[in-house]
C-alpha cells in the first residue's frame, strides 16, 4: 500500500482528497475517464453499478468522462456529493499532469437541465434562531433567485420549508435543536457556526453585492435572516467552489402579503400534489404555461396566494385584456412556446458550465422577444389607451422585455447548428467566421487526406494488403501489420510496439507529418476554446437584461396560462373586496369538472360564507 500511494499522482489524489469533508466522493479525471479510489470507489460502486476493481491493492472503479452527468445524477439521488477533480495541463510524456479540483455538485447546485425537475425550482436554504426570531434564506442556484425571510414561530418557518421543499437544508452545528422544532426536514447539513455569525455573513454579503448595506435590499433589522444568507452564500462559494457571479439581487420575501397556508392545509387542499401524485392537483388543473419559467412562476403563485387587492386586480385586469384578444392570446403562447429556459441556460453560462447548444438555446429564446414585445405594446394600447397607464402590468412587463437580438443574432452567425456538447474539443465555429481558426482546420484536414494517401501507397509499395495506418491519443500515428506479414515490413519501418495480433510502426515521413497534423488540431481546438469564451463574455454583460427577461416572461407566461384556462372552460372573474364575505353561484371545483369521465357532470354548488 505504501508503495502504491507514493506515486507522484496518489500523491496528488490523495492531497486533494484531503481538502474534501468525508461525504464528498471525488470524481479524478484520468483521461477519458473519471476514476475513484479507496473508500470513495467502494461507496460509488453499488450506487453506480460499476465493478470494483484493484490495482496495487487500491479499490477503485471509474466511469467515462463522456458519459459522467448520469452517473454523477445517481450519486446526487443517492444524497451523496461530488467533486470534480479536472485535468488543467495537457499530458506529457514523463511530467505529471496538474489538476485541480474545478467545483463540488450537491444536490442545491445541480445545474444540469436534464437532473432537474423544469416545472421546480431547486432550492438550497439555511435556517438560523437569533433569540425569538427564525431567519431563513433560500437561493437557486440555477437562476440567481435569492431571497430571505423571518418569522417569529417556528412552526411557521417549518411550514415555508414545505412550500419550498428544498434540496439542501444548512444548518448551524451549535443549533441541532433546531432541527427537532421544524420536524427533522430532508436533506439537512450541518455547516460550521461561523458561517452563521451576523458579521461574518454581512461582510460575505456587502462584498457580493458591492454595496456598503444592505438596508438598500430592505434587510434593516433582519438579523437572523442576514446569518442565513450569509452562510447560504458562503456555502456556495467556499464549501462547493461554485460561481455566485449571476445571483445579483437579495430579496425580502414579504410573508405578510401572501396567505401563509400551513403544511397540513397545503397537503389537504392538495394544492401541489395529491396522494396519487401531481396529475389532479390544484396547480395541474390551472398549468397550461408554455415555459419552464412560467410553470415554476405558476407554482409558486398557487402555494403563495397574495393577499393585495391592488395586485390580484392587476393580474384580473390583464387576464380579461387576453380573454378580450383570443387571437393574440393564441398568438403570445405560440411564440412561448419557442421560449427554452432561459434562467437556469444563462445561469449555467454565467457559471462556466454551459456550452455552445446553451448559446443557441439562448439565442433562440431571445429571438422570440421583439414579436412579443410587439404584441404585448398592442394588448397595452387596446386594454390601456391613456397615457397615464404607463405603470400597469402590461407596461412594466413591457419594459422588462429587452429586445437582444444582436446577441441572439451573433452566436447564431458564429455557432453551428449542432455544435459538440465539450467545448474544447473544437467543431463549435462556423467556416468563415474566423481566418486563422478556417487555415489551421484546412492544414489539418489536408494533412488527414495525406494520412489516407499514404496508406494507398504503402499497400502498393509493400504489397501488404491489411496494412492500416491508425492513431490513439497515447501512440499518435503508426502503422499496423498484422504477424503474418511482419516479413514483408519495409527497412525504413522503426517498430514502435507489440500488440496481441501484430506490430506497430513509424516512419520518419509518417512522424513529421503527425506532429504538422496534431499540431494543427491543438491550435485549432485551442483558437475555438478562446473565441467561445470571448463570446459567453460578451454575451454575460448583458446578463442582468437576460434575467429581466426572463422574469418577465415567467410572469407573462403564467398570466397567459390562466386566461388559458379561464377560455378553455369558461371560468369567470371573481368581484374582489375585502370584506371577508365569500359567495358563489353556480361554482365548480376545478379538478373535479376537468377529470371526470364516463359521462359524469360535475353538479355546480353554491356557497356563501359570512
Amino acid at each position: 500500500m505504501a508503495d502504491a500511494t507514493s506515486t507522484p499522482m496518489m500523491k496528488q489524489y490523495l492531497a486533494m482528497r484531503r481538502e474534501l469533508p468525508e461525504d464528498v466522493l471525488l470524481f479524478f479525471r484520468l483521461g477519458d475517464f473519471y476514476e475513484l479510489f479507496f473508500e470513495d470507489a467502494k461507496t460509488a460502486s453499488p450506487i453506480l453499478n460499476v465493478a470494483l476493481t484493484k490495482r496495487n491493492g487500491i479499490p477503485m472503479c471509474g466511469v467515462p468522462y463522456h458519459a459522467a452527468q448520469g452517473y454523477i445524477a445517481r450519486l446526487i439521488k443517492g444524497g451523496k456529493r461530488v467533486a470534480i477533480a479536472e485535468q488543467t495541463t495537457a499530458p506529457q510524456p514523463g511530467k505529471l499532469v496538474e489538476r485541480e479540483i474545478a467545483q463540488i455538485i450537491s444536490a442545491g447546485t445541480v445545474d444540469d437541465l436534464n437532473l432537474l425537475e423544469a416545472e421546480r425550482s431547486n432550492y438550497l436554504a439555511a435556517v438560523f434562531r437569533e433569540g425569538k426570531k427564525f431567519g431563513l434564506a433560500y437561493v437557486d442556484h440555477t437562476t440567481g433567485e435569492f431571497e430571505v425571510a423571518e418569522f417569529t414561530r417556528g412552526e411557521d418557518l417549518a411550514d415555508e420549508l414545505e412550500r419550498l421543499r428544498p434540496t439542501e437544508l444548512l444548518f448551524s452545528e451549535e443549533q441541532r435543536d433546531l432541527l427537532e422544532l421544524l420536524g427533522h426536514p430532508p436533506a439537512a447539513l450541518a455547516c460550521e457556526g461561523y458561517y452563521f455569525l451576523l458579521d461574518q455573513a454581512t461582510h460575505s454579503l456587502t462584498t457580493h453585492f458591492a454595496v456598503q448595506s444592505l438596508d438598500g435590499f430592505g434587510c434593516a433589522g433582519l438579523s437572523a435572516a442576514l446569518c442565513a444568507a450569509g452562510a447560504v452564500l458562503q456555502y456556495v462559494q467556499y464549501q462547493l467552489r461554485r460561481s455566485v457571479a449571476h445571483i445579483r439581487r437579495l430579496r425580502v420575501a414579504q410573508t405578510s402579503d401572501c396567505v401563509l397556508i400551513d403544511a397540513a392545509s397545503q397537503s389537504h387542499l392538495e394544492l401541489v400534489d395529491t396522494r396519487s401524485g401531481p396529475q389532479h392537483s390544484l396547480l395541474r388543473a390551472l398549468d397550461r404555461t408554455c415555459t419552464p419559467m412560467g410553470a415554476r412562476r405558476l407554482r409558486h403563485w398557487v402555494l403563495h396566494p397574495l393577499r393585495d387587492l391592488g395586485a390580484l386586480v392587476e393580474r384580473q385586469e390583464m387576464i380579461a385584456s387576453f380573454l378580450e384578444e383570443s387571437m393574440l392570446l393564441s398568438q403570445v403562447r405560440t411564440l412561448l412556446k419557442e421560449v427554452r429556459d432561459l434562467e437556469r441556460t444563462s445561469g449555467r453560462l454565467s457559471q462556466g458550465s454551459g456550452n455552445a447548444r446553451d448559446l443557441l438555446m439562448l439565442a433562440q429564446s431571445l429571438e422570440v422577444v421583439p414579436p412579443l414585445r410587439t404584441l404585448l405594446q398592442t394588448l397595452l394600447e387596446r386594454a390601456h389607451p391613456h397615457p397615464d397607464d404607463s405603470g400597469t402590468l402590461p407596461a412594466r412587463l413591457l419594459d422588462s422585455l429587452h429586445d437582444l437580438s444582436g446577441i441572439s443574432g451573433e452566436i447564431n452567425d458564429c455557432i453551428v447548428p449542432e455544435p459538440p456538447i465539450h467545448i474544447k474539443e473544437g467543431g463549435l465555429f462556423r467556416e468563415g467566421w474566423n481566418a486563422d481558426l478556417d487555415e489551421l482546420r484546412a492544414a489539418s484536414s489536408l494533412g488527414r487526406q495525406w494520412i489516407a494517401d499514404l496508406q494507398t501507397r504503402e499497400i502498393e509499395r509493400t504489397g501488404i494488403k491489411s496494412l492500416k495506418i491508425k492513431y490513439n491519443a497515447v501512440f499518435g500515428y503508426f502503422i499496423e501489420i498484422t504477424k503474418a506479414n511482419v516479413g514483408a515490413v519495409p527497412a525504413d519501418y522503426h517498430r514502435k510496439q507489440t500488440t496481441v495480433n501484430g506490430e506497430r510502426y513509424i516512419t520518419d515521413e509518417l512522424k513529421r507529418m503527425e506532429d504538422k497534423i496534431l499540431g494543427a488540431e491543438e491550435r485549432s481546438k485551442a483558437v475555438e476554446y478562446e473565441e467561445f469564451l470571448s463570446l459567453r463574455g460578451r454575451v454575460l454583460q448583458h446578463l442582468e437584461a437576460i434575467q429581466e427577461t426572463a422574469e418577465a416572461i415567467a410572469v407573462l407566461d403564467a398570466l397567459a396560462s390562466l386566461a388559458e384556462t379561464a377560455h378553455l372552460f369558461n371560468y369567470n372573474r371573481p368581484v374582489l373586496n375585502e370584506t371577508g364575505h365569500l359567495f358563489i353561484r353556480d361554482g365548480r371545483h376545478p379538478v373535479l369538472d376537468q377529470n371526470l369521465t364516463g359521462g359524469d357532470r360535475f353538479v355546480p354548488n353554491d356557497v356563501t360564507l359570512e
